[in-house]
């Protein structure tokens, strides 16, 4: 393991001549602590109800049931105790290394869903029950396969029909997770961009609608339907995603990531962080520095 400031960076038992790892583990506790990794990782949790699950800036208490991909090599994770009182836990984690698809293997339009999901899980994604099910058979007799080459099938059988899923959740935030937004759109991408880098000012709907000839109505009717946020909900998730990597990774006061991170205003900027977060920035701050005491 190699640690920078409270955060573990994982040196997973994955080896070059693996496609994967995987570890099929019965327990009653969850003690492993925050922690980031190179390879992509697909974690399953079976009766965990009342886990705190943390992936970047995502903050969720689990059900019995917990599917999870993640592929941000920079993204903190980890499954708490919490309120958990199983004592029949179930946990199985698979690792793989980006590199698994070689050359252009991703790029063949037979992957192109999964090359999709791998894309949207540098945030972290979770799966709801039915497709957590559609795949429970796979994932609960893989680690007992003897062939490895069928191993390596039912692994992409699983990739394939995760990806197929329509309704996952998206977990961290963009700007928390340092990934750029990105949209098929290019006056969406024109109008993303700037506001990434100007996200510290005040942004203004005329300006952004002027930028790609559209009138302020027409055009804020048209960044919600390519976005799905509305433009006032997009900005502010890109400042609070900011700004919780700001309490995580400096030193900066909460009042002065408040205004370095376009709020004017530090009452605003704690209501609308709790609302978002559910917990106040000195609690996502301290929670982060709680874990510090578990390296």
């Amino acid at each position: 393991m190699e640690t920078k400031d409270y955060i573990m960076r994982e040196i997973t038992p994955l080896s070059e001549r693996d496609c994967f790892y995987i570890a099929d583990r019965r327990k009653s506790e969850f003690n492993y602590p925050i922690h980031c990794h190179a390879e992509y990782e697909l974690n399953f949790i079976e009766h965990g109800a009342g886990v705190r699950r943390v992936v970047g800036d995502s903050i969720q208490i689990i059900d019995d049931y917990d599917l999870v991909l993640i592929t941000g090599k920079e993204l903190e994770h980890v499954w708490e105790q919490n309120d958990c009182t199983s004592k029949e836990i179930r946990e199985i984690t698979i690792q793989f290394s980006a590199d698994l698809f070689f050359g252009n293997f991703l790029r063949k339009t037979q992957f192109d869903s999964i090359r999709h999901m791998l894309e949207l899980a540098q945030h972290g994604i979770s799966f709801p029950m039915k497709s957590i099910m559609n795949v429970y058979y796979l994932l609960s007799t893989l680690s007992c396969e003897e062939q490895g080459f069928y191993s390596v099938i039912n692994f992409l059988r699983i990739l394939y029909e995760l990806s197929l899923c329509e309704d996952i959740q998206i977990l961290s935030s963009s700007s928390y997770a340092k990934i750029e937004a990105f949209s098929d759109s290019r006056r969406v991408q024109r109008i993303q961009k700037y506001i990434s880098e100007h996200y510290q000012e005040e942004i203004r709907l005329s300006t952004l609608a002027d930028m790609v000839g559209m009138t302020p109505v027409s055009f804020s009717r048209f960044f919600h339907l390519r976005t799905g946020k509305t433009l006032s909900d997009y900005i502010i998730d890109i400042r609070l995603g900011t700004a919780g990597r700001l309490l995580v990774d400096s030193r900066q006061t909460i009042s002065e990531i408040c205004y370095n991170c376009g709020f004017n205003n530090q009452s605003n900027f704690n209501r609308l962080f709790r609302r978002k977060k559910g917990c106040s920035p000195k609690e996502f701050r301290d929670n982060f520095r709680k874990r510090k005491l578990l390296i």
